[in-house]
């Protein structure tokens, strides 16, 4: 594992500062996104483990992490990568020894660009390597490329001859076959195979998207989810596809993107149209017209990663990896229930300094 330690102390801690990564390319285009998760554990047991996914880190056209800021009061933190490149997952990880009440905040500065690829005339994209190629295409324990998913693949993309083709022809079943349920707790569990043997194809994003992924890594198109939180409004005037207030606690969302021979990453987000088709059925056409080829970037990555082994941790590795996890004495805590684990999330956006 690639370990990067930026901040330890055993009594009141400093702010720590991970350093610049990437400058803001000088461009109007690009917003500057202030994001802050401050995780409390309400009943500590024993020594308490904090974990939260940190911006991504690895190079795309439409994000850069400019810094990362940790306060962890009486405890300790360090910032991991998973040692997963292609992950390209960073975690916050911190310690509390018993006694000490568990306060973590991590406050990272994000810069975005509204990312699409032009798919009637696109550039020459630098190819994946074998390695990168081969993992992008490979299963996950939520995400099986066999049996009943690659048979759907293969019966989804039998007419189709060219991987655009098969890509779309993926885009468009989900989006005709599935149905956003509301109901489904967070972004959903991802199990795939689970909803195409029941026949049960509702659920949000990490449900839907996951499909796509899953069913054109079946199709023989590398694919990778893309897991994130909204952080601003719609400037397209989608009321259901951004956020109202600062507050994003509940903003976690999932996107996708395909590997297209000759086009490179494609962004897509079938799971979105799914969305708007059930809070903005007027605007659902325009989404899936603009929802394979774009987004639009209120919203910043975290991560590509499955099967998250997080360090020090007991208990299963996760599924994926979005939202803040807590682990006492007791064992590990349900990051979805806020009577034993509290955390809010804001964002605010930051205006770049006139030149």
């Amino acid at each position: 594992m690639d370990r990067r330690h930026f901040l330890r102390a055993a009594g009141a801690v400093p702010a720590g500062l991970f350093p610049l990564l990437a400058a803001i390319p000088p461009s109007e285009q690009w917003r500057t996104f202030e994001v802050t998760t401050t995780v409390e554990v309400l009943k500590p047991s024993g020594e308490t483990r904090l974990w939260l996914p940190a911006a991504l880190t690895g190079k795309v056209p439409f994000q850069r992490t400019l810094s990362n800021e940790i306060h962890a009061q009486g405890g300790e933190a360090s910032l991991l990568h998973n040692g997963r490149l292609a992950d390209c997952a960073a975690i916050v990880m911190a310690k509390f020894p018993p006694g000490i009440k568990p306060l973590l905040t991590l406050t990272s500065r994000v810069a975005t660009k509204n990312y699409s690829v032009n798919l009637s005339a696109p550039s020459p994209a630098p190819a994946l390597s074998p390695a990168e190629r081969e993992y992008f295409l490979r299963p996950t324990k939520l995400i099986p490329t066999d049996g009943i998913v690659r048979q759907t693949a293969l019966d989804i993309t039998r007419a189709a001859t060219t991987d655009l083709a098969k890509a779309r022809a993926i885009y468009n079943w989900i989006v005709e076959n599935t149905v956003r349920d509301p109901k489904t707790r967070g972004c959903g569990l991802g199990d795939i195979r689970f909803m195409l043997e029941s026949r049960d194809l509702r659920g949000k994003c990490a449900d839907l998207n996951s499909l796509f992924v899953g069913l054109a890594r079946a199709a023989g198109l590398p694919a990778r989810d893309v897991f994130g939180i909204r952080t601003a409004q719609s400037d397209l005037g989608y009321k259901s596809l951004g956020v109202a207030t600062e507050n994003v606690t509940k903003a976690q969302h999932c996107r996708a993107e395909v590997y297209l021979q000759g086009i490179g990453w494609v962004p897509v987000d079938p799971a979105d149209v799914r969305k708007v088709m059930l809070e903005e059925p007027s605007m659902a056409a325009a989404a899936r017209a603009r929802l394979f080829g774009s987004w639009e970037m209120n919203w910043i990555a975290y991560n590509f990663a499955h099967d998250v082994v997080l360090p020090g941790a007991g208990g299963p590795p996760l599924g994926f990896f979005m939202y803040p996890q807590a682990q006492t004495a007791e064992g590990r805590l349900d990051s979805l229930d806020p009577a034993a684990f509290r955390y809010e999330i804001t964002s605010r956006e930051k205006m770049l300094p006139s030149s």
